[in-house]
C-alpha cells in the first residue's frame, strides 16, 4: 500500500493546472518529464481511461489512489 501523503504530493505534481484532476495531457507531460516515456496523446488517454472509474476522462485523486493500492 502506498503512503497517502506521498501519493497526494505526486498527484499534485502531475495536476499542473491545480483543478484536482489529471487529464491525459497532464499525464502525457508527466511521463515525458519522468524520463524516456514519450507517449502519444491517444496512449495517455487510454491509460487514463483504464483507471477512470466514473468515465469522465479525468483522473481524480481517489481514482489515482485506488490504482496505487491495487
Amino acid at each position: 500500500m502506498a503512503d497517502i501523503e506521498e501519493a497526494r504530493k505526486q498527484f499534485q505534481r502531475i495536476d499542473t493546472d491545480g483543478d484536482g484532476f489529471i487529464s491525459a495531457a497532464e499525464f502525457k507531460t508527466a511521463l515525458a518529464q519522468g524520463g524516456d516515456w514519450n507517449v502519444t496523446e491517444s496512449v495517455a488517454e487510454a491509460i487514463i481511461a483504464s483507471r477512470d472509474l466514473n468515465s469522465d476522462k479525468l483522473l481524480s485523486f481517489e481514482e489515482f489512489w485506488a490504482h496505487l493500492n491495487k
